[in-house]
C-alpha cells in the first residue's frame, strides 16, 4: 500500500477521490436521521448522584456526523468539508420543509394516523431554525479549528484536534441551538436552557472521546486508500468560498 502523500488545502480541493461521496453520504444520513428520528423523543436514564437525566434520543447519533466531519477534514481537506456542511444545510432545510407540507396536507377520509404524523413529524419553526443555524455554524468552526491545528501540530496526535475541534464546534453549536429554541419558552427557565446546553455538550466531546480509536481506523485507512494526506496550509477558510 503506498503510503500517503502531502497535499495542500488548494490542490487537493480541485482534486477528485475514491471515497469521498460515500463520506458526505454518510455524513448527510446521520445528520438527517439523528433530527427526524432522535430529536423527536425525549428520554430520561437515571444517574448516580445527579438523579433522573433527561434528553433528546437524537444526541446519541448526532454526534457521529462531527466524527465524520473531523474524518472528511483531516483526510480530504477544508474544501471538500465545506461541500459536505453545505449539502448537509440543504437538506436540512428540505426535510424541515418537506415535514411541514407532508403534515399541512389534508388526510383522507378514514386514514386515522395524522395526529401520529403531527406529533412525529410536526416541528416548530424554532426549533428547526435554531437547530439549521446550530448545525451550520458549529460544523464549520469544528472544520475550521481541525484543519488549523494539523497545521500546528504538524499532522500528529490526531486526537488532540479531533476532540479538541469537537470541544469548540460543539460548544458553538449548544450556545446557539438551545438558547434559540428555548429560552423564554413555556415551562423552560433560563437556568434550565443552560445546563441542559452544558450537559448536552459534555455527552457530544465525550462520544468524541470514545470514538477516538475508530476514528484513528477510518481516517488511516482512508488516507492510505487514497493516497493523500492534505494540509490547509493555503485554503481560502470563509464558508461562502467557491474554490479551495
Amino acid at each position: 500500500m503506498v503510503e500517503p502523500a502531502r497535499v495542500e488545502g488548494r490542490a487537493a480541493g480541485h482534486r477528485l477521490f475514491r471515497y469521498f461521496d460515500f463520506v458526505m453520504a454518510a455524513f448527510v444520513t446521520v445528520l438527517l436521521l439523528s433530527n427526524i428520528i432522535g430529536a423527536s423523543k425525549r428520554s430520561v436514564v437515571e444517574l448516580p448522584l445527579l438523579g433522573e437525566w433527561y434528553f433528546g434520543a437524537g444526541v446519541l447519533f448526532f454526534p457521529i456526523s462531527y466524527v465524520i466531519g473531523d474524518v472528511l477534514t483531516e483526510v480530504y481537506g477544508y474544501a471538500h468539508a465545506r461541500r459536505c456542511i453545505w449539502a448537509g444545510f440543504g437538506a436540512l432545510i428540505f426535510m424541515v420543509v418537506m415535514a411541514e407540507v407532508v403534515v399541512a396536507l389534508p388526510p383522507a377520509d378514514g386514514w386515522p394516523f395524522q395526529s401520529d404524523y403531527e406529533n412525529v413529524f410536526g416541528q416548530a419553526w424554532r426549533i428547526a431554525g435554531a437547530s439549521i443555524i446550530a448545525f451550520w455554524a458549529g460544523e464549520f468552526v469544528n472544520s475550521y479549528v481541525l484543519a488549523r491545528m494539523k497545521i500546528w501540530t504538524k499532522g500528529k496526535a490526531l486526537w488532540s484536534r479531533t476532540i479538541g475541534s469537537t470541544v469548540v464546534g460543539q460548544g458553538v453549536d449548544s450556545a446557539i441551538f438551545y438558547p434559540l429554541a428555548f429560552y423564554g419558552a413555556v415551562g423552560w427557565t433560563g437556568e434550565q436552557v443552560m445546563w441542559v446546553a452544558l450537559t448536552q455538550w459534555l455527552l457530544k466531546v465525550s462520544w468524541e472521546a470514545l470514538l477516538t480509536p475508530a476514528t484513528y481506523v477510518v481516517v488511516g485507512w482512508l488516507k492510505r486508500r487514497e493516497g493523500v494526506d492534505v494540509y490547509d496550509t493555503d485554503t481560502d477558510f470563509s464558508p461562502f468560498a467557491k474554490s479551495a
